[in-house]
């Protein structure tokens, strides 16, 4: 919106100094200062607001007991990072970019389906939330749309379904016609995954924070045809758009930390879970890094693969022997690390340290090869 009327004025009356408003940095740092003001605004307003509706997170019975201390938090605070992130995109984005249109269309509808899940569970009281089945239906259908819209559009035609393999030169791999079921596994791979990191004080949120800032020089420096082809990576005029998206998210990001820091005054829910696990599998989907995920988004990977593993092994062992057998005291893994004694802020710290450390290792992906 604003972007249209600094755009209008600038070539109608070309002030000194509306220039500014072309550039990309520009506007990306005021998504991120308009989306943590905000947060800042709305944030105190809606948990307060959760807490007089009692929209409280369930704490299960088998869960870790110093859990149960945060018994009477309000979840759905996922709701503050929407909000933070949708209004600064729509002011400061090109709300004509196809880039900024399919991250969006993703992040409401994902925010819509943990919306949902969220308030069946803490509302309406049912144990299970969304039936399994119905979540995944709306996964599978916006991993469809992205996957159609990427495969037939013309803005993506010269590399449609083509990936970067990372730490390879001039090396791309193309999927042909299973580039639309990858991207549907992609998209709901990594809003589950999301979901699944969502277990502690401020890890979801703080993880997401440092993936998100590294995933802002990848699609800045892939929308920039100077420095993609000085890094010699596939260039997509336009992408660099997904920038301002990815500062507003962080600007919310921060926000949101600041509440849900430990000890948490509100929890994300599936709410916000999904809508940035399925934005960040979108977006590094639009710029042909999804093979980077399992090295970029390190911790949410190693969250799902501990769960696979712990339910592949005790289905295994009961088999085989009678009785189930886990290799975790539980999973996801963080959980695994408070049955062993470590308190919850050093796993989150820990966690951090690792993830600016894959962080620093995708980056660096694009000199190394």
């Amino acid at each position: 919106m604003f972007y249209y009327l600094f755009e209008y004025i600038n070539k109608i009356f070309n002030p000194p100094g509306f220039d500014v408003f072309r550039f990309l940095t520009f506007r990306s740092a005021l998504a991120a200062i308009t989306a943590l003001l905000i947060s800042f605004l709305l944030g105190p307003k809606i948990i307060d607001r959760l807490k007089k509706k009692q929209v409280d997170q369930p704490i299960r019975e088998e869960g870790p007991k110093t859990h149960k201390k945060k018994d009477g938090t309000p979840t759905m605070g996922g709701l503050i990072i929407l909000f933070s992130v949708i209004i600064p995109v729509v002011l400061w984005a090109d709300m004509k970019s196809i880039f900024i249109l399919l991250v969006l269309f993703v992040t409401i509808i994902l925010g819509t389906v943990g919306f949902l899940d969220d308030y069946l569970k803490v509302v309406k009281k049912l144990p299970k939330g969304l039936i399994a089945r119905y979540k995944l239906l709306g996964q599978v259908f916006v991993g469809l749309v992205v996957g159609v819209a990427v495969y037939f559009l013309p803005e993506f035609s010269q590399y449609n379904s083509q990936t970067t393999l990372p730490f390879f030169k001039n090396l791309n791999w193309d999927f042909g016609i299973l580039f639309i079921p990858w991207v549907v596994f992609i998209i709901t791979a990594t809003s589950n995954a999301v979901n699944l990191t969502d277990g502690l004080d401020g890890l979801a949120i703080g993880i997401t924070i440092i993936v998100m800032i590294a995933l802002a020089v990848i699609t800045y420096v892939t929308g920039n045809v100077i420095y993609s082809d000085y890094l010699n990576i596939i260039y997509l005029p336009g992408s660099g758009e997904l920038t301002v998206f990815i500062a507003a998210l962080i600007g919310a990001g921060l926000g949101f930390l600041w509440f849900n820091f430990y000890p948490a005054q509100v929890f994300m829910g599936d709410t916000g879970s999904l809508a940035i696990g399925g934005a960040f599998g979108t977006m590094m989907i639009l710029v042909k890094k999804d093979l980077l995920i399992p090295i970029l988004g390190g911790i949410y990977f190693a969250e799902t693969i501990s769960v696979i593993i712990q339910r592949l092994y005790f289905k295994y062992t009961k088999k085989k022997y009678g009785e189930g057998r886990r290799i975790f005291k539980m999973a996801p893994i963080h959980h695994h690390f408070e049955q062993i004694g470590w308190d919850e802020p050093k796993i989150v710290i820990r966690f951090y340290i690792i993830t600016i450390i894959l962080a620093i290792i995708s980056v660096a992906s694009f000199k190394i090869r």
